[in-house]
């Protein structure tokens, strides 16, 4: 397999470097006003720094022919709106470049478009005014160790802590503000997709690859407060990912071969108003594994689609889906280690498998539009663990779950818009179904001597299906005073179900929301923002049932969060973004272990599921700090940010008095990114990341050495909570491409180093048994078989810090 990649590579280089040719290509697009989502007709849209430009016909619809292969910032004007720019825009000749742009109307609609302030550099928004980011789709595909994965391209952005700095290794769990990974909420064109990542843990988001595919995204906006009353169930974060139309003029495509997959993505046009866009991947991973001699097999496909059709001038409609299949299996390795034989007993044999598919209809109004969306996401999770790895032994098994997670929706959003006003309102309703058919070994039953049981065995089993309704209403106002200076937006929401005892009562979840925004000067902006926000607690823990066969968590309440930001922003340049955020989070309602006394904020981080227990609505929390963060987009060849965020992030548990570091304490996050364009399609990127150490909960020693034999993992002492603080987490990626581009097509080479210096990263401890030498038992003090209750194992913590070093060729091909 070596040798094999090697001569292809050697060949690739080879033949790109005799036949490459001058070549050209195309961009194409649809420009709207944002507001009403009509097309504007007679917008210059221009490169910069060139005298290419094109005026937009009655459609809309604007083309770019024969631009010169590179990179290039595009820029959209028309009298009576704001300029906008977006920056870093790849045009190669393998793929034709389809970029939709949206205007808005300037406060003052006569006002000269030569003196119009381009504020694209600005993500936010009259709804948001600050806490929020944005990433374009090239961004994304260039970042240094990003590895095409969304999931972990975010992690460069402020205040976002991935699980490395947790000690979880190469998940991809995302962690916003100190709030736990289950916080957040993603959104593709206004559907919601409840899961993003391959071997997702149920009831949290993580997972250790990503399942968007990148060469459908036009950007992704990320909100990490002041969230619009729109968007239900977010605690944390809102992750808007935007997609791209497919080409209307021709079939086109790519084929990507990265560290973990090889994916195919097809587009083009299906009839004359009706584009596609499709993919399909593959991971490699159980090879690469296998190779290198891991006893874990991940292996997972992933699919995706979007059809646009546009009806009329004023009504588009568009389908889309997103699907994946996984299976994480092990094989025993040929040469063993400590190590080893933990991954190969610890974790659980998975088989998951969902998608999610949705239809939306927009259409233009009179001064407005309104939406309507319609979809349906399944989320399917089995998992199985035994005894030692004995796999298929029933009267080992320790773990055995096989449910499925069901949602079908419908939201209506409508947008109008009356002289300074920005008016939006809808309602969601969604018929949920979920069954879970679980067991669980929690403890085993342990004897003294005399045969007298000192612990009892600790078991769950029930089997769930439960279907009920949920739904909920918002509005939402905004406004610009004094000439734009000034902007105010306040909104409400409220949401309700049918399961739990109070879920019908709309006065228990009503959400107020306030945001403002005032120029202090041309550049400079003061942004403030206070809201509450609601959650319904996961269907693994509404879902559980006690040993008389009732649900034991009917009574749960929404959990709560209240968010206090300020900020200032200033714009040094058109290409320039500097923002200062002090924010502070209060949680309450958060559900807590009745069995362990811990808040679930500390828990989804591991392979599995969470909340299959009974809790308390109890829980405390807070989280507060305060960021930094610096961006310049394509100037001259360069772009890069900095971000750096300062956090503290604690919760209660049954005592709730009590504030104890969550695991999400990091402290200290820092990312850094810089990318330089130097020339026949060259470009070097860097990517630094540091966090300071995550707090953990050391082993119940005792506990852990009675038990480890039956359930393959150490038990923690909760009455320790995150004393504990792993060491500091740091990592520097770095990127290299070489694009050639050809009469039709276009081949990007790209060498990518992940942890190029090789530091150590924090590994969370690991608690084991030593295993004999021929590795057919566990190794005792006195030469005799392993005790029922442990008592002459020899236990082992795994606590070595883990070194990640991976380098990677891949390539791009257009076509």
């Amino acid at each position: 397999m070596a040798k094999f990649y090697t001569l292809f590579y050697t060949l690739l280089f080879f033949v790109s470097f005799q036949v490459q040719a001058q070549s050209t290509g195309r961009i194409t697009g649809v420009v709207r006003d944002r507001n009403t989502q009509e097309p504007v007709i007679g917008a210059t849209v221009a490169l910069e720094a060139t005298t290419i430009a094109a005026a937009t016909d009655a459609q809309g619809r604007y083309r770019l022919e024969n631009v010169p292969t590179g990179s290039y910032n595009i820029r959209a004007s028309f009298l009576g709106y704001e300029p906008v720019t977006r920056y870093n825009v790849p045009v190669t000749s393998g793929n034709a470049l389809t970029l939709n742009l949206e205007l808005t109307p300037s406060q003052n609609r006569l006002q000269e478009v030569n003196i119009t302030v381009d504020r694209s550099i600005r993500a936010a928004s009259i709804e948001t005014p600050l806490s929020i980011q944005s990433l374009s789709s090239e961004e994304i595909k260039s970042n240094p160790g990003g590895n095409f994965d969304i999931s972990r391209v975010i992690q460069t952005l402020p205040g976002v802590a991935g699980a490395g700095s947790t000690g979880a290794g190469f998940r991809n769990d995302i962690v916003i503000r100190g709030g736990g990974p289950g916080e957040n909420v993603f959104f593709l064109d206004g559907i919601e997709i409840p899961v993003i990542n391959h071997f997702s843990t149920q009831g949290s988001s993580g997972g250790p690859q990503g399942i968007l595919n990148v060469s459908f995204i036009e950007d992704v906006t990320l909100s990490t407060s002041a969230f619009d009353a729109r968007y239900d169930n977010a605690l944390s974060s809102v992750f808007q990912f935007r997609q791209r139309d497919g080409n209307p003029d021709r079939l086109q495509g790519n084929v990507r071969l990265s560290a973990t997959e090889l994916a195919a993505t097809l587009e083009g046009p299906l009839a004359p108003k009706t584009t596609f866009l499709a993919s399909a991947r593959r991971s490699y991973l159980q090879l690469l594994f296998k190779a290198i001699d891991l006893p874990i097999r991940p292996n997972y496909w992933d699919f995706q689609y979007k059809v646009t059709h546009q009806l009329d001038s004023k009504t588009t409609l568009t389908a889309l889906g997103i699907g994946a299949i996984d299976d994480f299996s092990f094989a025993v390795p040929k040469e063993s280690s400590p190590e080893k034989e933990y991954a190969l007993r610890s974790n659980p044999l998975i088989n998951q498998w969902n998608y999610t598919v949705g239809a939306s209809l927009k259409r233009s109004l009179e001064n407005g539009f309104v939406q309507v969306s319609l979809s349906r996401n399944v989320f399917e999770n089995r998992l199985d663990r035994f005894e030692d790895a004995q796999y298929g032994d029933e009267s080992r098994r320790v773990l055995k779950a096989r449910s499925q997670e069901k949602e079908n929706k419908l939201r209506v959003d409508v947008n109008k818009f009356v002289g300074s006003w920005k008016f939006s309102y809808g309602a969601i309703g969604q018929y949920v179904g979920y069954t879970n058919d679980f067991f669980s070994q929690i403890r085993q039953e342990v004897r003294d001597q005399n045969g007298a049981v000192v612990q009892p065995r600790v078991v769950l089993d029930f089997d769930t299906d439960l279907n009920f309704f949920r739904y909920g209403v918002y509005g939402q106002a905004s406004r610009s005073f004094w000439q734009d200076k000034l902007s105010l937006s306040l909104g409400v929401r409220s949401d309700m179900n049918s399961f739990t005892t109070d879920g019908n009562n709309p006065l228990e979840t009503l959400s107020p929301r306030a945001s403002a925004s005032y120029a202090l000067a041309e550049r400079w902006k003061l942004n403030a923002s206070v809201g509450t926000y609601y959650r319904l607690p996961i269907y693994t823990v509404l879902g559980y049932k006690d040993a008389a066969g009732a649900y034991a968590n009917k009574n749960s309440d929404y959990i709560k969060s209240t968010h206090y930001v300020a900020g200032v922003e200033f714009l040094p340049s058109i290409a320039n973004r500097l923002t200062v955020e002090g924010f502070y989070k209060r949680y309450g309602n958060y559900p807590v272990s009745l069995r362990d006394g811990v808040s679930l904020a500390n828990q989804g981080i591991e392979f599995g599921a969470i909340g299959n227990e009974a809790v308390a609505s109890l829980g405390k929390g807070r989280a507060y700090g305060a960021e930094f963060f610096f961006q310049q987009k394509l100037t001259r060849g360069l772009y890069g940010l900095f971000s750096y965020t300062l956090v503290r992030s604690e919760f209660t548990g049954l005592n709730n008095d009590n504030y104890i570091a969550s695991a999400w304490d990091n402290r200290h996050l820092v990312s850094a990114l810089l990318g330089w364009q130097f020339g026949k399609n060259w470009e070097l990127g860097g990517k630094y990341r540091f966090a300071g150490g995550s707090p953990y909960t050391p082993f119940d020693l005792e506990a852990s050495q009675q038990n480890y034999a039956s359930l393959g993992t150490g038990l923690l002492d909760y009455d320790r909570l995150n004393t504990l603080r792993l060491r500091s987490f740091q990592q520097l990626d770095v990127r290299l491409d070489k694009k050639w581009n050809y009469k039709r097509t276009t081949l990007d080479l790209y060498v990518d180093i992940q942890n190029i210096f090789r530091f150590k990263g924090p590994s969370l401890p690991q608690y084991t048994f030593k295993r004999t030498a021929d590795n057919t038992g566990f190794a005792t003090t006195d030469g005799q078989p392993l005790q029922p209750n442990g008592s002459n194992a020899i236990p082992l913590i795994l606590d070595e810090d883990d070194v990640t070093f991976l380098p990677t060729i891949g390539f791009v091909l257009e076509f």
